[in-house]
Formats: structure tokens, sequence, C-alpha cells
């Protein structure tokens, strides 16, 4: 039976871009470039390594976003994943990572799964649950952060690397995990695999095809929300001292300014 991998990845603003709010308060997603999170690359990568190991295996690619997310599954894809859902619709504007694993954990039960490959954390949320609350909504164990992974046998095993040691995880399938960016260097994709990425199958869906309502999502059913934004101050020039003898005791005393010393 094929192993079926399920990789969560999101379509994220460009974080070298200038990234604003709109007028309620979210992210503004139209006037930024979008790109496959970083972290989420890693995550692909390590479920291309599984099912390169396994006898038999298919992976699918998921995505929670506007239309522009498609741009994401595609380099995905490209990567060598072999078919892409994409949920989108206006109602899931404003999600917050609630309605967000709820949107994912549906998606994910429709499509089925043995294994969910998740990035340790979005580079433009950086809150790092949407894991184990996918887990826990899956209802399936969860092995996080892990910066190896291994399937065999229905179990799936990884080490998760801390400050002082490392810890060898293991659960039984079906599981959830996450992988860091210390789980290896994710792949270019190579011109065969964008243009086999073309041909590749995308489904669409939307709520309705979930079984979910407008207020369970979006900013009807945020469980949290910005209250107030201010735009960065711009950066100022910076004290220049001159050394004319006395440098060294000058440097100390801004240093000192600031608390830095």
């Amino acid at each position: 039976m094929s192993l079926r991998i399920v990789v969560c990845v999101k379509y994220v603003p460009d974080a070298t871009g200038d990234r604003q709010f709109t007028e309620d308060l979210t992210v503004n997603r139209d006037d930024v470039d979008g790109l496959l999170s970083e972290l989420d690359e890693y995550a692909v990568e390590q479920a291309l390594q599984i099912a390169d190991e396994a006898d038999d295996a298919e992976i699918t690619v998921l995505t929670v976003g506007p239309e522009d997310a498609k741009d994401a599954l595609r380099k995905a894809l490209s990567m060598g994943a072999d078919k892409a859902i994409h949920v989108e619709d206006d109602d899931l504007h404003g999600s917050d990572v609630m309605g967000t694993s709820l949107v994912l954990a549906k998606a994910i039960e429709k499509a089925g799964y043995d294994l969910v490959i998740a990035g340790m954390a979005s580079t433009d949320g950086v809150m790092g649950v949407l894991p184990a609350i996918l887990a826990e909504r899956l209802g399936v164990p969860q092995v996080t952060l892990l910066s190896e992974v291994k399937v065999a046998d229905g179990v799936v095993t990884g080490r998760r690397d801390g400050d002082s040691a490392s810890e060898q995880l293991e659960a039984s399938l079906p599981a959830l995990v996450s992988v860091t960016d210390q789980s290896g260097e994710a792949r270019y994709p190579s011109f065969k695999g964008i243009m086999a990425a073309k041909k590749k199958p995308v489904e669409s869906w939307d709520l309705s095809d979930l079984d979910l309502e407008a207020e369970e999502v979006g900013l009807e059913g945020a469980w949290t929300a910005v209250d107030s934004a201010t735009q960065r101050p711009a950066r100022t020039a910076g004290t220049v001292v001159k050394d004319e003898g006395e440098g060294g005791k000058q440097l100390a005393e801004f240093l000192a300014g600031q608390k830095f010393i």
C-alpha cells in the first residue's frame, strides 16, 4: 500500500520586501512579492527523501491561501512532489492559526494520509504552534522540531536536537512531524522538474468542499486579532566618534548612555 504523505506549505510575503498592514490590520499581501516559505522547503525536502526510501509513496502538497498561493504549490511540485491541493475561499481572509489549522485538518482528512509533514514555523507569523494544533485536530501523535526523519514498518522516527542534548523520538503512523532548518538543505528544482510541474494535478477546494461554514474561519472565527499597528520609524543617522585623543572615552560614554555597558 502506498505511503501517503501530505506536506503543509504556506505562501508568504517576501521577508526582504516592505511589508504593511491593510485597513483591517491583516497583512497586505497584494503590494509585496510572495513565495513558498523557506522553512516549508525543508518539509518538502524531507518528504522527498522519505519517498525515495519507500517502496511506494505519494506526496501531496497542501496550502490554504489566495490565488497567488498556487505559486508555492508549483515550487513544491517542481521540487518533486506528485500533486497539490489548494484551498481558496474569500471567507478565509483574516484566518488565524486556529482557523487555518481547522481548514488544514479537514483537507488532510478528505485527501487521506499516513504522514503529515510541516515546517517548524511560518516566516510571516512565526508562531510555530500550528503543527501541534493540527495534530490535536487530527487526533494523531506529533513528533515536532526534528532535524532527522525516517519512516519504516509503519513507524516514524526522528531526532530532536536541543541546546544540551538530542532526543530520539518515534510514533506509529498515522502521525504528524515538523522539521527544522537543520534537517537538510532543500534541493533546487531542475529545469525538467519545473516543466513536469506544469502537468501535475492541482485540485482547488473551497469551504463547502470541506463542510465548513464562513463563521468558523476568517476574521469572524479568529481567536486572535491585531489591535493596532504603527509604521516602524525610519532609520536615523548614527553617531560618529572622531578620535582626537579621547575617542575611547567618548565611545565608552556613548555605550554607557545606551546601557550597552
